[in-house]
């Protein structure tokens, strides 16, 4: 047996914390039923004994910036033993700033545009041998360090978004090779660009959101050999220009660079001394996952097009930046245009809106490489000008949050690996710090709705663990006094006001269970518990607004719903008007969730309230909104999906949903009709009750609207519309009134980035491979493919906390084959198509069965 994996807060290395961490380990043995039987942890003189390998609670000493080494030792059911170090470091905790925040305190920001960026510098020596520097940096807006002229950290958007009036991240470097040998004068210099507190952000403009202008604050602590310290600190002794080399940085409109700009052209001036920023937020050291360039592409084909502008294609769709290595003359000037897609060979820019989406350099002589910093774009195509292209070496980086990849899928159809991985693509390009909702228009922000319908797709792919305990803190910091989640979150300037809206703010419920049900420590339902109970009771107020019928007073309709968004017919009217169909089987759905959640926690009460009023929700879904047998009044696929997926209807009423279901379909030429809201369930929906090849059918369908039509139709990620590429080739930009042109449009609502319709790889993952977690962290999980659509194989693996969790099949003929792969410590329940039911501890389990007929499979693969 041995030790896999052990952590410090999801990390394996480099973990600095200023709250008390928690432990993790995985196991690894090839005995057979092998589990964990006791662990003893051990942090200096602090030890626990425990038979927990998720969420394990250091209560011990936790002093400023000290270091501590975790042990542990394993003893597994088998007697094997197994032992594993790792180490943490505190952060400052209450330790009180030496630093002061300093700024430019004359300069304005223009009215809704990004402010220039601000270089601060501060001077130094080092008389002595260094023994060990360290660096701790925050800002408002986003910041660039070096020291002595080089980067410090590989760290993009530094301190990351926050809710900036309750949390500021703190960034923790480690300099000291950067100190030693260098000489004893020292210059350390901060770019600070407005980024999302000063700059322009959402699509009104809007600037000076957190701040009136940038700041920046820095503590240097340096340990000498001989024992003596000194902390370099910012304050008034450090200097100010707003006229250096990066003339403009923002999200939308890219970044301008003057390479001819030297420390010595700019204006210097003693910085500002100013005060704590609005509303006084914590200074923490850094809790999220950083975004970092996670892999360089290099472009597939170079074109010139139509209007000569040379056109790159890096053959994906991402978020990123380029990187320019240029030979280059004094003075010269080259553009960076980036675009997601082409029309008649040249960049189409009209659906980023007001988004310019360009980087501007000019040059210096000779050989010389540029990288934009402090922005980045959604591209697929890059256009240049101003440069020959024998002069030119343009690779690009990879943008996103240090995500490590956990799940992985695969079938013998080569149309739904592209499908996997324009998923995970759309994924990586929205999982920029935030959650965002798409990475290239004047947009980029952390809408609720589509992380909350993609949260269990993202939680199978990525360990989401750290990104959602920081983006899940600003959830609870911003929900409102009545209980309602902002539409987005950090709200940051977002016109829309904080409400309960439906699968929305369903997100307080939905992103907590599925990292919860894919990692399995119950402290990210802990902290989200309060957050959850307040909207159900805004949703239950608002439900009872204006309503004295019994059944009315619990259908969701006030005070607005985003209704079945992006339907792929109608117009957003029309979307809106379905709200309470939809908002009401929400709440059903947040009920149950919660619910289960209460239990888990030790809320019996609770538990008990929220299933009782679960059951009025659904019984006034089916007095309103039906015949009291599985028909709508009012007819439209999310109607049936959602209280199918849900469990709101069972035996003959849901029976006759499913067909209802099956028929609009039907009707619509075999293809769905779903928005946010329904689209991830609709597959379920059909799956799970004795419709496994209208399922198959609908995810194989490629004819607009389909997931396979956007990758035949060239889409590397997942689109925002169904039809954003229409098959005649031009892209929809139509505005979302009725009867809305091409010709009236200002952009439009078109992204071809856009991962909310990828949340279908959850049922790939839960019924082609079959792997599905019961309880918590896969401690317990469910394997039960569902065979069909001509598929001949499929697997699934995942990395759970507990190791690697799997499932593969092959089919030959009648005859499946199946293999399982269970962690130690973990078990399974394995149904086979022919209705068999084997319970197995950890190993290797195969399995074979002859696939029963249609009839007799669709009865045996539905679920409770």
């Amino acid at each position: 047996m041995k030790i896999t994996r052990l952590t410090v807060d999801g990390l394996e290395t480099g973990c600095i914390t200023d709250a008390p961490p928690r432990f993790g380990f995985a196991l690894g043995s090839e005995v057979p039923g092998e589990a964990l039987a006791s662990a003893r942890v051990r942090v200096g003189d602090w030890e626990t004994v425990t038979t927990d390998q998720v969420g394990i609670v250091y209560d011990g000493p936790l002093e400023p910036y000290a270091e501590y080494v975790v042990h542990v030792e394993a003893t597994g059911t088998s007697g094997a033993t197994a032992t594993a170090e790792t180490a943490f470091r505190a952060g400052r905790r209450d330790r009180p700033w030496v630093a002061r925040w300093i700024t430019d305190a004359g300069y304005r920001a223009p009215k809704k545009q990004s402010p220039v960026p601000m270089v601060f510098r501060g001077a130094f020596q080092t008389a002595k041998p260094v023994r060990r520097a360290r660096l701790e940096a925050t800002a408002l807006g986003v910041y660039e360090l070096e020291l002595d002229g080089r980067r410090v950290g590989d760290q993009y958007f530094a301190p990351g978004f926050t809710s900036y009036r309750h949390h500021l991240q703190v960034q923790h470097h480690d300099v000291t090779e950067l100190l030693r040998g260098v000489g004893a004068s020292h210059l350390l210099t901060a770019t600070v660009a407005g980024g999302w507190a000063v700059g322009s952000f959402t699509h009104k403009r809007v600037n000076t959101i957190s701040a009136d202008r940038q700041a920046f604050l820095a503590e240097l602590h340096i340990e000498y050999e001989d024992g003596t310290s000194d902390i370099v600190a910012t304050g008034p002794d450090w200097e100010v220009s707003t006229d250096g080399p990066i003339r403009m940085a923002e999200w939308y409109d890219g970044e301008t660079v003057d390479a001819r700009v030297t420390a010595s052209d700019m204006t210097w001036k003693p910085a500002d001394v100013t005060g704590a920023p609005k509303g006084d937020p914590e200074l923490s050291a850094q809790i999220g996952a950083p975004v970092r360039a996670q892999q360089e592409l290099h472009p597939v084909s170079q074109v010139v097009s139509p209007s000569g502008e040379l056109v790159y294609d890096f053959g994906q769709n991402f978020a990123g930046v380029v990187r320019a290595r240029i030979r280059g003359r004094e003075g010269q000037t080259v553009v960076f245009r980036h675009a997601e897609v082409l029309v008649d060979g040249e960049l189409f820019v009209k659906s980023l809106r007001t988004a310019k989406a360009t980087a501007t350099y000019t040059c210096v002589d000779g050989d010389q490489e540029y990288s934009p910093k402090l922005t980045y774009m959604g591209f697929r195509y890059v256009g240049v000008t101003g440069i020959d292209p024998a002069d030119l070496d343009l690779t690009a980086y990879v943008l996103h949050s240090d995500l490590r990849e956990t799940g992985s899928f695969t079938t013998s159809n080569e149309q739904l690996n592209r499908l996997q991985s324009a998923i995970r693509w759309g994924g990586k390009s929205n999982l920029v710090d935030i959650p965002t909702d798409c990475p290239q228009r004047d947009e980029r922000e952390g809408w609720t709705g589509d992380y909350a319908v993609f949260a269990t797709t993202a939680s199978y792919n990525f360990d989401m663990g750290r990104f959602l305990d920081k983006w899940l803190r600003d959830v609870r910091a911003e929900q409102g006094r009545g209980g309602g989640i902002p539409m987005v979150v950090p709200k940051a300037g977002n016109p829309f006001p904080t409400m309960a809206t439906s699968c929305w703010g369903d997100v307080a419920v939905l992103a907590p269970w599925a990292e919860y049900l894919a990692r399995g420590d119950l402290d990210v339902l802990r902290r989200n518990y309060p957050t959850m109970t307040r909207f159900l009771k805004a949703v239950d107020r608002w439900s009872s607004l204006l309503s004295v019928d019994r059944d009315r007073r619990n259908v969701w309709q006030f005070p607005f719903h985003f209704g079945d968004w992006a339907a792929p017919t109608g117009a957003a009217r029309e979307w809106i008007a379905r709200g309470k169909w939809i908002g009401t089987a929400y709440a059903a759905n947040s009920l149950a969730i919660v619910a289960r959640i209460a239990d888990l926690l030790g809320e019996p009460a609770d538990a008990a309230r929220f299933r009782a009023k679960r059951a009025e929700v659904i019984r006034a879904y089916r007095n309103v909104f039906t015949d009291g047998a599985g028909t709508l009044t009012d007819e439209f696929q999310t109607g049936y999906v959602l209280p199918l997926h849900f469990g709101m209807a069972e035996g003959d009423e849901a029976e006759a949903m499913a067909g209802n279901l099956a028929r609009l379909i039907a009707e619509n030429d075999g293809h769905l009709s779903t928005g946010f809201p329904g689209t991830p369930y609709i597959l379920f929906a059909l799956s799970d009750h004795g419709r496994v090849d209208e399922a198959y059918d609908l995810l194989l369908q490629t004819d607009a609207p389909s997931w396979l039509y956007m990758v035949e139709s060239g889409g590397t990620t997942i689109w925002e519309r169904w039809d954003a590429l229409r098959p005649d080739g031009t892209v929809n930009i139509a505005d979302l009134t009725p009867g809305a042109t091409d010709e009236d449009s200002g952009g439009g609502m078109v992204s071809f980035n856009h991962y909310a319709a990828g949340a279908v790889g959850d049922w790939m993952y839960r019924r082609i491979a079959g792997i599905e977690p019961v309880t918590g962290g896969y401690r317990e999980f469910r394997v039960a493919p569902v065979i069909g659509g001509g598929l001949t194989s499929a697997s699934g693996a995942v990395e759970t906390p507990y190791g690697r969790a799997s499932s593969s099949w092959t089919l030959d003929g009648p005859t499946l084959a199946l293999r399982v792969e269970v962690p130690v410590s973990t078990s399974a329940t394995v149904v086979l198509p022919d209705g068999a039911t084997h319970d197995v501890a950890s190993g290797v389990h195969e399995f074979t069965c002859e696939l029963p007929s249609r009839r007799a499979a669709a009865t045996t693969s539905g679920r409770a």
